[in-house]
């Protein structure tokens, strides 16, 4: 079908309802979960490691999976796929929220990600396939501000379900949700797919991508065990890792084609994503638990902290993508980590009875100004490091980069800082512990400045720009549609 339809139309407001709606359920997800976590550890019995899986299971399946999620739907149906994935990640959830034990909820987790690695690059994907190219670029960016929005308002909806009906309800939300957009899809929202000829999926690389993330955070998470099985566990992940490389330069359509990474510009930007968006996983999951754990806030009011950060991106980043066209990326690429090591050792003054506006409040809006500084340069640098043919691939590689590493940190960061099964049940243990993981988060980011410095490089004038200018997301830089083909490049 031609992409045809108009913004204004009925059949355009509900196209971007529907996106907005199965998009802002994976988005919100990926943060609103970090707010119940001493809930959950608390109903469950569980223990730190059960905690950090709960949050890392998601982010696995989602980071392993989502470079695949717009080839399906290029090849079977745009909006097949979405619904399947709105369909699935609602199925996930409800698992999610009537789950017996930690086990079943972690499990449930993962298959929350597969769900989101179908949805998430899905709803792009329809916008840019189903609107008059006249349109496309104003209804990317009502997409990106709406899905935004809902970022913002997660953590606070959050802990509001976490302190009144329960967390259980954090997941359980989802399912109406669903039940609203699914209806809507099939309805209003018209099929396309690329007509093409494709060659087979990269299932093999796939999976060994997914095996080496899942194997290296478990050895991880569990290292401060020191069995045996941990050390085997470890070593199995880094072959694995190096059998997925092996793979993709011998594969004819691999799923990322080692090519792309030929772009020194490329290469470096994706090395300053890993610095960045692992010190913000780090950050986001250890402060949810700071702030509950040792300042005594309820769930809600850890929830309403963390909303000027993502005000702060919301109102800001667009602008700060122009002054990046402006001067290059070089330098909000620099100052921007900088800014948010800052935040981090602001956050060393929260501590017992924290007072918000004079301990919080400043750490989370310098932490605010770095983010808004730095990430829609990065995605720009990006888009423009690669032929404008790869531009939606290269979008795909740091979005996925970005997850990766925000997993790696949740999973790193409790040993680095020394944190033991039980450190969150205890307000002293727990705030030393995070006092050390707050410099290790800054060091991280230095050395992500100080690669931007030496690296990055004005692009050419006639570079690929951004699409999504409006961006609220503290998981992962925005994903960016191929130009020109109404697609998300992920084959």
């Amino acid at each position: 079908m031609s992409s045809d339809v108009r913004l204004a139309s009925p059949q355009g407001k509900w196209i971007l309802l529907t996106t907005v709606l199965g998009s802002s359920m994976a988005m919100v997800d990926s943060t609103v979960v970090n707010v119940a976590l001493p809930r959950i550890g608390r109903d469950f019995g569980a223990d730190l490691a059960a905690l950090q899986w709960t949050a890392n299971a998601y982010m696995l399946t989602l980071a392993g999976l989502i470079l695949l999620g717009g080839s399906l739907g290029d090849r079977y149906g745009r909006r097949k796929v979405f619904v399947l994935g709105v369909v699935w990640f609602a199925a996930a959830s409800l698992l999610c929220g009537l789950a017996p034990n930690v086990g079943v909820l972690v499990a449930a987790r993962a298959l929350q990600g597969i769900g989101g690695a179908l949805l998430t690059p899905g709803s792009l994907a329809l916008i840019q396939a189903s609107f008059h190219p006249d349109d496309r670029a104003r209804a990317v960016g009502l997409w990106s501000g709406f899905g935004g929005i809902g970022a913002a308002i997660g953590p606070f909806l959050g802990g509001w379900l976490v302190d009144g009906p329960g967390w259980r309800w954090v997941f359980l939300i989802n399912v109406p949700l669903a039940l609203a957009c699914v209806p809507i899809a099939v309805r209003h929202v018209p099929e396309s797919a690329d007509g093409r000829k494709h060659g087979s999926f990269d299932v093999l690389g796939a999976a060994l991508g997914a095996v080496a993330l899942a194997l290296v955070t478990y050895a991880l998470i569990e290292a401060r065990n020191g069995s045996l099985v941990v050390a085997l566990t470890a070593v199995a992940g880094v072959a694995a890792g190096i059998a997925f490389v092996y793979v993709e330069k011998r594969r004819p359509d691999p799923m990322m084609p080692p090519g792309i990474f030929a772009s020194r510009q490329f290469t470096a930007v994706n090395l300053v994503t890993l610095c960045v968006y692992a010190a913000f996983g780090g950050f986001f999951f250890l402060t949810a638990l700071q702030l509950q754990v040792v300042a005594g806030y309820s769930a809600l009011q850890a929830g309403t902290a963390l909303l000027p950060t993502t005000a702060l991106m919301l109102l800001f980043s667009a602008r700060s993508g122009e002054l990046a066209q402006r001067i290059g990326p070089r330098i909000p690429l620099t100052v921007g980590p900088l800014l948010c090591a800052a935040a981090m050792l602001l956050m060393l003054r929260v501590g017992p009875d924290a007072s918000y506006l004079a301990d919080v409040l400043p750490a989370l809006l310098v932490m605010g100004a770095g983010m808004v500084t730095l990430v829609a340069p990065l995605t720009a640098t990006v888009l423009a490091s690669v032929d404008t043919a790869r531009a939606g691939l290269a979008s795909g590689i740091n979005n996925a980069a970005a997850r990766a590493a925000g997993l790696i940190a949740v999973a790193a960061l409790p040993l680095l800082a020394g944190m033991g099964p039980e450190a969150y049940r205890s307000a002293s243990a727990f705030d030393h512990a995070f006092g050390r993981a707050m410099w290790w988060c800054a060091g991280v980011l230095v050395v992500g400045s100080v690669l931007a410095y030496a690296t990055v490089r004005r692009p050419a004038p006639d570079c690929r720009r951004p699409e999504c200018l409006t961006h609220g997301s503290i998981t992962a830089p925005p994903l960016e549609p191929q130009v020109g083909k109404g697609r998300l490049e992920a084959d």
